[in-house]
Parts: structure tokens; C-alpha cells; sequence
């Protein structure tokens, strides 16, 4: 994806945060030269020096027999929160754009055996249930239900390569990234609060570190 520089991300801990928040993403994969897209939840693993995508879907969806015929080009989109800024927010005229955060990994794919899938599903159920009451566990689970895995497809997507893109109006100076804050918070809408909250902990953690958080001029964001 297209990032220019101003709002590249490389910190990897800051981008498997934002994976780990925003968990649920989109699985590219092409067939004859046709994109090919499934949404799912995802979850991200280390071993070692490398970094793992995993998750399944329906047997009965074909998506999964890309991995098999072509598991070297898969992509995994992330998308986080995202918002109009209007330009009216601005000292000086210029015109709208769109604030937003977005993650995409680039990998190879393997179909997991059942084993793993099994170990998958553990600590997926373990993630979001184990403060629930009454919590479904993998080891709740009566033997009937858990045959419903043979319905699933498991696979493990080795990362390749990251691309990170947080467009937060960095390129804005200080006054006009204040007040572009300000106003998402008035618009009263949760996508709009949540780019209000990610570019205040950005302002923040930029300050923490001793890094620049505004370029001294106004450029295009395009």
C-alpha cells in the first residue's frame, strides 16, 4: 500500500498491538488473476524470530484451497479506526481528507492438520471467553460439538512482510492537529472518537520519546 513517509509505522510491538486490537481482518487471495476475500478473526503468534497469522474457516468455502495452489501470495488486511476530517477544522484553506489506521502483512500460507487446529481453537476460546461467566472452553465441550471441527479449515500464514499506515494528520502543525482532535470529539460517533483517542496517544507517545509529532509545514496528505 501507498504510505508516505510521515505516516509509515515500523515499531513492530506498536503494530502487533494495533493486530491485537483490531484482530479481525480480511484474507486476500487471488484465483486466475480474481481477488479472492474472506473476513475473519485472526490471531497473531512469535516463535522464535518469526511472526505467524493463524484462523480457519468453512470447509465449505473454496477460499482455503488458494493456500494449497498458491500459499505464497496471501495478504491479511487489518483495519482500525477510521474518520472525515474536514478541512473547515484547519487555520488556512485546504481541502478534506480521511484519517484512519491500517495494517496489511504479506505471507506464506499452510493448511494446519488437526492437531494444531485443535491448539488454535484452545487458545482462541481461551482469549475471549476465560472472563465470561459460564465461559466455553474447549474442554467444556461435549464430544458431538466438538466434531463440528471437522466442518473447518485451519491455517498458519508465515509473515513475510509488514506494511503499516497510520494517516492521524501528522503532516498538520501543532494548532490544526488540536483542534481536528476537538472536533472529532464533537461529531459523536464512535469511529470519530476513536481517531480522537489514537491521534492523543500518538501526540503523547511521540512526546514520551523524544520524537517529532507535527513536520514544521502543512503537505499533502494524498
Amino acid at each position: 500500500m501507498y504510505i508516505p513517509a510521515y505516516f509509515k509505522v515500523t515499531d513492530m510491538d506498536e503494530i502487533r498491538e494495533f493486530i491485537r486490537r483490531h484482530s479481525f481482518g480480511t484474507v486476500v487471495t487471488t484465483e486466475q488473476g480474481k481477488p479472492i476475500a474472506t473476513h475473519l478473526p485472526l490471531e497473531l503468534h512469535k516463535q522464535g524470530e518469526d511472526y505467524y497469522i493463524t484462523g480457519h474457516m468453512a470447509y465449505a468455502n473454496p477460499h482455503w484451497r488458494n493456500f494449497e495452489t498458491d500459499p505464497d501470495n496471501v495478504l491479511v488486511m487489518y483495519q482500525g479506526p477510521h474518520s472525515y476530517i474536514s478541512s473547515s477544522w484547519y487555520k488556512s484553506e485546504n481541502v478534506p481528507t480521511w484519517n484512519y489506521q491500517a495494517v496489511h502483512v504479506y505471507g506464506t500460507a499452510r493448511i494446519m492438520d488437526e492437531t494444531e487446529l485443535e491448539e488454535d481453537l484452545i487458545l482462541l476460546l481461551q482469549k475471549y471467553e476465560k472472563q465470561r461467566k459460564n465461559a466455553v472452553l474447549w474442554e467444556t465441550l461435549s464430544p458431538q460439538t466438538k466434531q463440528q471441527i471437522k466442518g473447518i479449515v485451519g491455517f498458519k500464514i508465515k509473515i513475510q512482510e509488514v506494511q503499516a499506515a497510520y494517516k492521524l494528520s501528522q503532516n498538520r502543525n501543532e494548532e490544526d492537529y488540536a483542534n481536528i482532535i476537538d472536533k472529532l470529539r464533537e461529531e459523536g460517533n464512535c469511529n470519530s472518537q476513536q481517531v480522537a483517542d489514537a491521534m492523543t496517544d500518538r501526540n503523547g507517545d511521540c512526546h514520551q520519546r523524544g520524537l517529532p509529532r507535527f513536520i514544521t509545514r502543512n503537505v499533502t496528505d494524498r
